[in-house]
């Protein structure tokens, strides 16, 4: 939006490199004066030199929300590798979701809340913001791979977190844009936000400038008590005490073999299984960038490396990242900028049973889990280590531009190119399935090509500045991905062959290494072209009152042919109240106003909307979802899963309102920033169920509408200011959000979607819950209406049962009876930054927090609920070897009759819903200034050591691990690692 001159664009090549860079330099010399300078603009930035300021950038300075209280220098001190763990608690109006520790996993990043309801992972791909990276707008991996799947855990792919592709270190700018002022340049890919992410640009005072930035530390892995059999046997043991009169429930009850003989050492003994499983993971960071040249043509290049380790089953992620960056001014008008941003992500990921079977759709004898003891658990490591799993990917992102300027008019053209591949090769010998051996490879790739053109003109007058642009983006995307496994190779030790291995066959397709009625084959490929055309016109009157209007006509090939094309408007106003009423006060920095409202319109993540009816079936051995077919043949096999997609329909869109004031004081550096807005997406498209009598299960409709209110403050100061050498900053940002279904497709006024309702005039995040009221303790205690006892679905409650609250009054319990409660969305997020000066030290303190959400602690219903889950086929309750791991408090929990027919543990009632409420001690560092100890040594150069600590603490009152670790549907479920507290010491060498 507004683009410096010749904008130092960063794009990034992923593919193998060499040492990298992680964290963020701090020009030591200057750190108080730069801190200052950040916490009056409320962004991580650090200094770099400009070429030139645009225009466009000087006019639109009012307008701009800079959102992120943090110097950049800070952010570099936490170790991380990926860009939204950075940002988690730095910007108002953003929440992040880190569902596992497990080091170089995707989060998901929510601006401004979720507007559209999540029921999988693919949902929430489509309420992730846009990310971009020195103008490119990047594109991310297409969650279609998920549709092959049987079940919605971990993706086939290498899963990395793609944002990883730039290193800290190099980064100069991060903002987070959320108003139509800001984001509505960025057409229909920004509708869920943005994350601009601006580069160090190249030095150019003919100085050739060298940065070495390196830290190392360690995951602390976790203290646990773990248990075994015996505690296992004697909380069964209470269940049966209560409900059995000779140890046995019913003819069908057989106690777990597993369990059954206290002689077992196995499983009776020695629980030492953490020794094996946990473990303290190395982290390291090393970053080495050169720049230099002129105002007419300067360089920059940098490597670097870095590691995260987790704190389980050796998890670690690896990234290799390079850049390059070239600035020419050849002739007084023209410039000439490129950059080249790469990076190779390499991941170790987690061994969990339950990832394993999901992805292999194979489900074995369950009937015992792994024993409790170090010997075993080495045992199965070792059959784990006769096969692999190999995940990488390869980033490339670049972009080059050209921009001349004669007098007032101006012209830009850029092409940028971003592109990422995925590869995971996985095998497992047969030992470890029963004697069936499993090979896969993927394959897949994104990748986005853009030109744009742009044309404007800045027409001075004495007062007042108008200045006017229009331009066009063209972009192209494209998604593939091959995938291919196979059971039961002829050899253990083949790892994969899906091929004949001789190519002179007639018939060489038919694989040899793997039977054919065993080997499954995938592929599929999506296209998206976007067309963009867009005029802006902005008018600054005496520095005082500025108005800016984006008209945008956007064309895409994922609309359907009759509404292919939407025209979408953006208006920005700012008043700067401190030049029209204080000019003569010195005590109010600035003080502005600013109010922005727009249209964006939103873009169909699939192609299928654009295509029509579909007809996809599940079918077969593995249950996939696929088209059905008889030897290659289509046939018609109902019901149909994807469903019914309808005529007509038209583009989805959000309308945005914006209110806020930026106000700055020169006393103690206070700085305050107050948005309010309402957000509604409109149109939207809602898979319902519809449409049984032709053979559909369900119906693709649009006019799903969700409205997203919200009020964002952040502010702070020097609380005390410099006195005697000391100062204490201290800053504060806050987000409240609240989230409402305003409309169903069709007039609905409900629908209830995979075990979700989702109900006008209520969140869109709610779990739908029986409501618990106690315990039946005898057959007297259940109630009787008309000689019927109170049931449950026709199942009579008995002595054990739980008393759910009968809602509609009809002494019968069922679906009617659920309510909606609770969000997982939290209704409050935000943190509180501490920064203490003296001399030559800074410490630094971080707390993180997420008020106003609820959790549903699955791992506790799946504990209570042993009856049903033992030797059940259902994926979603295998036993990991965390099992045998003391977690929750037991207490908590009525002793119900687990034999129950009515399913008493069932985790759809809110006996299992917790507070998820938390704060976090997110980080503490401790850093000294070298500088004027070694300014002899150093020839103007500076250094700066540190010692940092990372999620320290949390307080909470929910009885699980940690509450930050649930889902994207707001459930614990017990599998995922937790967040790892870690410690790392480091240095920033700038010479």
């Amino acid at each position: 939006m507004k683009e410096k001159i010749p904008s130092t664009y960063n794009v990034g090549i992923p593919a193998v490199l060499i040492m990298l860079l992680l964290q963020v330099q701090l020009l030591a010399k200057h750190t108080e004066r730069e801190f200052d300078t950040a916490r009056s603009l409320h962004v991580w930035q650090d200094t770099v030199p400009e070429l030139q300021d645009s225009v466009l950038d000087l006019n639109f300075k009012n307008l701009k929300t800079k959102s992120v209280h943090k110097s950049i220098q800070d952010i570099a001190l936490q170790g991380y590798a990926t860009i939204p763990q950075f940002l988690k608690g730095e910007a108002a109006g953003l929440f992040l979701s880190e569902p596992t520790g497990e080091p170089g996993t995707p989060n998901y990043m929510f601006i401004r809340g979720i507007s559209s309801p999540i029921f999988s992972n693919k949902d929430a791909y489509q309420n992730q913001p846009l990310i971009v990276l020195d103008g490119i707008p990047m594109i991310g991996p297409h969650p279609f791979s998920y549709m092959i799947q049987s079940y919605d855990i971990d993706r086939i792919g290498p899963e990395n977190n793609l944002l990883s592709n730039i290193d800290i270190d190099n980064i100069a700018s991060i903002e987070v844009l959320k108003d139509m002022a800001s984001t509505a340049i960025y057409g229909p890919l920004a509708a869920n936000g943005v994350i601009k992410i601006i580069s160090k640009k190249s030095v150019t005072d003919n100085k050739r400038r060298i940065s070495v930035n390196s830290f190392v530390g360690m995951a602390n892995r976790p203290q646990v008590t773990t248990i075994n059999g015996d505690y296992e046997n004697r909380f069964r043991k209470q269940f049966y005490d209560l409900y059995t009169t000779d140890g046995r429930y019913n003819e069908d009850d057989t106690y777990p073999v597993y369990l059954s003989d206290s002689l077992n050492y196995r499983y009776y003994g020695v629980s030492d299984w953490s020794d094996s499983y946990y473990n303290n993971g190395l982290n390291y960071g090393v970053n080495a960038r050169l720049s230099g040249g002129g105002r007419r043509s300067n360089f920059q290049f940098s490597l670097g490396t870095l590691q995260n380790s987790g704190i389980a089953e050796e998890t670690n992620f690896k990234k290799y990242n390079a850049r390059f960056q070239l600035d020419l001014q050849p002739l007084k008008w023209l410039f000439f900028h490129t950059n080249i941003n790469a990076a190779r992500l390499d991941r170790n990921r987690n061994q969990n049973l339950r990832n394993r079977y999901a992805m292999l759709a194979y489900i074995p004898d369950l009937s015992a889990p792994l024993a409790p003891n170090k010997d075993t658990y080495d045992a199965y490591k070792r059959i784990l280590d006769k096969g692999f799993d190999d995940n990488y990917s390869n980033i490339l992102e670049g972009n080059m531009t050209l921009h001349a300027q004669f007098g007032s008019f101006k012209l830009r053209s850029s092409t940028m190119v971003d592109y990422n591949e995925g590869f995971r090769d996985l095998f497992h010998h047969d030992d470890l399935m029963e004697g069936n051996s499993f090979a896969s490879n993927y394959y897949g790739y994104s990748q986005r090509l853009i030109q744009e053109s742009v044309a404007s003109y800045d027409w001075k007058m004495d007062n007042s500045n108008f200045f006017v642009e229009a331009g066009n983006v063209l972009q192209w995307d494209l998604h593939k991905y091959n995938y291919a496994y196979a059971y039961k190779g002829i050899n253990p030790n083949i790892k994969i062959n899906l091929l004949n291995s001789d190519p002179n066959s007639g018939d060489f397709l038919n694989p040899t290494a793997f039977p054919r009625q065993l080997t499954y084959k995938f592929l599929d490929r999506t296209r998206h072209n976007l067309v963009s055309f867009f005029g802006r016109g902005t008018y600054n009157l005496q520095d005082k009152y500025t108005a800016s209007l984006l008209l945008r006509y956007d064309g895409s090939s994922n609309a359907q042919p009759t509404n292919r094309w939407l025209f979408t408007p953006a208006l920005s106003l700012g008043w700067n109240i401190k030049k029209e009423f204080m000019q003569d006060n010195n005590l109010i920095e600035s003080f502005k106003v600013r109010a922005s409202a727009g249209r964006l319109g939103i873009l169909n993540t699939y192609d299928n909307i654009s295509q029509g009816p579909v007809y996809t079936a599940q079918i077969g051995y593995t249950g996939n979802v696929i088209v059905p077919a008889y030897n290659g043949i289509a046939a018609l096999v109902r019901p149909y899963e994807d469903g019914w997609i309808g005529y007509d329909m038209p583009w989805a869109y959000t309308d945005q309102a914006n209110i806020g004031f930026d106000l700055s004081l020169s006393k103690r550096n206070f700085y305050l920033t107050l948005d309010a807005y309402v957000k509604e997406n409109k149109n939207q498209v809602l898979t319902i169920p519809a449409y049984a009598e032709y053979g559909y299960e369900y119906s693709l409709e649009s006019g799903m509408n969700v409205r997203n209110t919200g009020v964002e403050l952040a502010f702070g100061g020097d609380i005390i200011p410099s006195v005697h050498s000391f100062r204490w900053n201290s800053g504060i940002n806050l987000s409240i959000n609240n989230n409402t279904l305003t409309a169903l497709p069709g007039g609905l006024d409900e629908v209830v979607i995979q075990n979700r309702k989702l109900k006008v005039g209520e969140r869109i995040d709610a779990f739908w819950l029986l409501k618990n009221e106690g315990i039946y303790q005898s057959d007297a205690d259940v109630p009787e209406v008309n000689g019927v006892k109170k049931n449950y679905n026709g199942l009579t409650f008995k002595a054990g049962d739980p008393n759910w609250k009968d809602q509609n009054g009809d002494n019968r319990i069922s679906s009617e009876d659920r309510v909606l409660q609770g969000n997982y969305i939290p209704k409050l997020t935000g943190s509180w930054q501490n920064d203490f000066f003296y001399k030559n030290f800074d410490l630094k303190v971080n707390l993180y927090f997420n008020l106003g959400r609820k959790i549903l602690n699955q791992e506790m219903a799946n504990r209570f609920d042993f009856i049903n889950n033992e030797n059940s086929k259902n994926v979603r309750v295998i036993k990991e070897i965390t099992y045998w791991e003391k977690r929750g408090d037991y207490s908590k929990y009525p002793l119900y009759n687990p034999w129950s027919k009515v399913n008493a543990y069932q985790s759809s009632q809110d006996l299992f819903l917790e507070n998820g409420s938390f704060m976090k001690l997110r980080q503490v560092s401790l850093g000294y200034n070298l500088t004027d100890l070694l300014s002899s040594r150093l020839g103007g150069g500076n250094v700066y050591v540190y010692i940092a600590a990372n999620n320290l603490f949390t307080v909470s009152k929910y009885s699980g691990r940690d509450p930050e670790i649930a889902n994207y549907l707001g459930y614990d479920e017990g599998y995922n690692m937790i967040i790892p507290r870690t410690f790392l010491m480091g240095f920033k060498l700038n010479l």
